[in-house]
């Protein structure tokens, strides 16, 4: 029997910890590591069923130059002759990479020392700059390094835990299932402050659902609130923390009202933190993805700060990250506004960093940042680029100006392990990169715990790691001396050796200790956090006089609009879907890109619930089902980021934020765009049910494809004739039927015996529920043709209703008849009857809900 390797989830910066066992094949079984401190054991929904996402379909096996197929060798001597000629001929900054915290610590210190340290540019960025750069700014502002003080164990220890611009319930459920246990085991109270009412914010003691941008003002206030009752530690300030003159001045003015909270709900929030002085704060994308993010995070800082709630068991500002190795990027130095190992471009890093890498060539000042990167891409600045696992055609704010810029560029280089995604359409190289379960090296979480990501699965046709490409085109580029390395353990010694060169204790990240580690001890190595369990306990700060800096913020004004884009995450899918994309498990909770906006809203629009709706803002308009949600502030609206051209002809958010950018991080402002939603009325919809057809996009007006069970669910809507998605069928026997009063036409493929394909197709008649038609592509005995026709089986069968729980694929319909028959009243006793709910916790807050409105049904009765 083969032995599950340890290795670390691909997902977000929980850090979970994996058993991984491969069973022939692609085939892998996966389980949470009761031994990994971040996890002990549990998964999230997508780390659960990482093994659906194992195959090789879509997979890029071979360097590509164009259309055609080009040795490894080929390849590399390209890109060291195109950068290399770019260089000579318009300087160092004419080139960059655009690299993702996808990607492994060792491959983001080659990344860095080949672009910052031989190169002699810093035009280094990675898509961590849009999820988490404001935290990292407003760590340096405070505290003089990039530090998060905290642990996951002080949730365990706090009495009062703040969420704010966070849904971690959907976003980081292991965390989340920690915070319950935490509120069960110790009345740990709960504030959620998101403008919308999140399935996280459902089960808070307080929801301050806050006007978006006004955070600012919120945590000036509860400072200002917190000097007047006395909660100002004012030995801790005059010991540790530097306090500029008239700091003090102008906190608290009219926070309700720029809020746009109830002062009673202002009052409450006031008396919790009063209340319980073991605080964590724990602050996600809603506040750093802000033109005012560093402000807001100083914000929060300052109020931890000033009340001595820092670098003791349960009180921190806690910033939590959004990818598997964000923080280990930020360390090594991938981004564009540091140098390596913490230390940022003053003229004595520069010198030291220079006689580490001995090379005369590292880079002296800062580099662009994402957004500034591809303006220079667009503008001609920049002649090459180099992207690394990441999907910036999509992701960027504006992204239609980040498209034309790529569609510029004389040379772009995409290494992905996916062949085609909307930024690989502009390669001009594409490289076939490890993926994870191939790959070897080493992630940070959150909580500054480094794991190590292990390859369990052999490396598929001509795949190879990040690390090695650059490594290679450094050798062609002549720093062979350099770029030596056997093995990502020799690149770890060399990271580990920069933490502690010249250190002296000057910056709290330094694992010399590991600079001598043997490849069989790097084999074995345990998850272990620098800089200890937590930071700061002593008072002690990474600034030249060792005390931390309360930074003065004010809240800028908030424009009024008459609609507000929000945009954010779903609970079962990642990114642009390029992984997840492939899970029929993960497909189910959220088959399609939704607008979502409160029903008021929408009846003034003129809109309802499963129209069409197209939104629209000064850089781009995209489609979305329209989604009746009361936990939606008046005037604003929420879509998810997921949605690609590949797999929706609309709901691509990412053309619709503009280009607005925090002065201080140059972290995007995706929470706050102006925008407009009108309803679209095509003339037909319907839905295709395919085996197969994976990379199938219908020529109409909207079309959304998700996998399913043993193939797609392609929804589809236009005008005019519908012969061009009838032509998407496969080859078959046909089963045909056509409603003319309803203008309906319904189609069945079958193929020996077993169903290849269904079209349901009206004008203005009803559709069939799609999900017994999708178990047909995998049932044994295929239905009569009167039931495929029908779509739905001859004889009625339960209705699950809406899946709920991804984990053991249970419905709502499931959950309440359950409720009712059993007479079920918690959340515990629903996973205890259905085992809803007791995997990885995402779905209990739906769940909880469900409960709460089965409830008010039987008191109604």
């Amino acid at each position: 029997m083969v032995a599950p390797v340890r290795t670390t989830c691909a997902y977000c910066g929980v850090g979970c910890g994996v058993l991984a066992t491969a069973e022939g094949g692609r085939k892998v079984a996966i389980a949470g590591d009761p031994a990994h401190p971040a996890n002990r054991g549990r998964l999230c929904s997508k780390g659960t069923h990482l093994g659906e996402t194992m195959g090789l379909e879509g997979r890029l096996l071979h360097p590509m130059l164009g259309d055609d197929r080009i040795g490894w060798d080929g390849a590399l001597d390209l890109i060291a002759t195109r950068f290399g000629e770019a260089i000579a001929e318009h300087g160092p900054d004419s080139v960059a990479f655009y690299v993702s915290g996808q990607i492994l610590i060792e491959d983001y210190y080659v990344a860095n020392k080949l672009m910052k340290g031989f190169i002699g540019s810093a035009n280094i960025d990675t898509n961590s700059r849009l999820c988490m750069s404001s935290a990292v700014a407003a760590h340096n502002r405070a505290f003089g390094e990039d530090a998060v003080p905290a642990c996951y164990d002080d949730l365990d220890e706090a009495d009062l835990i703040l969420l704010v611009g966070s849904n971690t319930a959907w976003c980081h459920p292991v965390i989340w299932q920690r915070i319950e246990a935490a509120r069960e085991k110790r009345g740990t109270k709960l504030v959620v402050i998101d403008p919308r009412r999140t399935e996280t914010a459902e089960r808070a003691d307080l929801h301050l659902a806050i006007r978006p941008g006004s955070d600012v003002a919120l945590f000036n206030g509860a400072l200002a609130f917190a000097r007047q009752a006395g909660l100002v530690d004012r030995d801790y300030l005059d010991r540790n923390v530097a306090v500029l003159p008239g700091f003090w001045d102008g906190l608290g003015a009219d926070v309700a009202g720029i809020c746009d909270v109830a002062q009673a709900d202002l009052d409450r929030f006031h008396e919790l933190i009063a209340q319980y002085p073991r605080m964590v704060t724990l602050f996600s994308m809603g506040v750093n993805q802000s033109v005012q993010g560093t402000d807001k995070a100083n914000a929060i800082i300052n109020l931890h700060l000033a009340t001595g709630r820092i670098g003791m068991p349960g009180a921190a500002p806690f910033s939590i990250t959004g990818q598997p190795n964000a923080m280990g990027g930020r360390e090594v130095g991938g981004l564009a506004s540091t140098l390596a190992a913490h230390m940022d471009f003053a003229a004595d890093n520069v010198d030291r960093v220079a006689r580490f890498w001995r090379s005369d060539r590292v880079a002296a000042k800062p580099g662009l940042k994402a957004v500034d990167l591809f303006d220079a891409v667009g503008d001609g600045r920049i002649k090459a680029l180099w992207i690394m696992g990441t999907n910036p055609a999509v992701s960027m704010p504006d992204a239609g100006k980040v498209r034309a810029a790529l569609a510029a560029c004389p040379f772009v280089v995409v290494s992905d392990v996916i062949a085609d995604t909307d930024t690989a359409r502009f390669a001009h190289l594409r490289l076939p990169a490890a993926a994870w379960g191939e790959k070897d090296g080493t992630v940070t979480n959150s909580e500054r715990r480094i794991s190590r990501q292990r390859g369990f699965l052999p490396l598929p046709g001509e795949t190879r790691p990040d690390w090695w490409a650059m490594a290679e085109v450094g050798k062609r580029m002549g720093y062979a001396d350099a770029f030596a390395w056997p093995n990502t353990a020799a690149i770890f010694r060399e990271h580990a050796a920069l933490t502690a060169f010249e250190n002296d204790g000057v910056r709290k990240l330094d694992i010399g200790r590991f600079a001598a580690i043997d490849d069989a001890d790097y084999d074995a190595f345990e998850p272990f956090q620098w800089g200890g369990a937590r930071l700061f306990g002593d008072g002690r700060y990474a600034t030249p006089d060792g005390r931390a800096r309360l930074v003065a913020v004010a809240q800028k004004p908030i424009d009024a609009q008459p609609m507000i884009l929000n945009t954010g995450r779903y609970r079962d899918q990642w990114h642009t879907m390029t992984r997840t994309g492939l899970s029929p498990r993960l497909s189910q909770h959220r088959r399609e890109p939704l607008v979502e906006m409160h029903p008021e809203d929408a009846g003034a629009a003129g809109l309802a619930a499963g129209d069409l709706a197209r939104v629209a803002t000064g850089q781009g308009e995209s489609i979305f089902r329209v989604s009746l949600n009361d936990g939606q502030r008046r005037g604003e609206i929420f879509a998810p980021i997921h949605w690609t051209d590949r797999t929706s002809a609309g709901g691509r958010t990412g053309l619709l934020p503009g280009q607005g950018v925090d002065p201080v991080s140059g972290q995007p402002g995706f929470k706050l765009t102006p925008a407009g939603i009108a309803r679209i009325a095509p003339e037909w919809r319907g839905f295709l049910i395919l085996n197969g057809g994976h990379g199938i996009e219908p020529d109409c007006l909207w079309w959304t494809r998700v996998t399913v069970a043993g193939g797609v669910l392609i929804e589809v809507a236009g005008e005019g004739d519908m012969a061009a998605v009838e032509e998407l069928l496969p080859p078959g026997e046909r089963i045909e039927a056509f409603d003319a009063v309803r203008a309906t036409r319904r189609i069945a493929v079958l193929r020996d015996g077993k169903l290849a394909g269904a079209l349901f197709m009206t004008r203005n008649g009803q559709l069939p529920d799609r999900d017994w038609l999708i178990a047909q592509l995998t049932e044994a005995e295929t239905a009569s043709a009167p039931a495929l026709l029908a779509g739905r089986p001859a004889v009625p069968q339960a209705d699950r209703g809406p899946i709920v729980c991804v984990c053991f694929d249970v419905g709502t319909r499931t959950i309440l008849t359950a409720i009712a028959e059993q007479q079920l009243t918690t959340v515990e006793a629903v996973g205890t009857a259905l085992r809803a709910g007791s995997n990885c916790g995402s779905c209990r807050p739906a769940i909880a809900r469900i409960l709460k409105e089965g409830e008010a049904q039987n008191v109604a009765a």
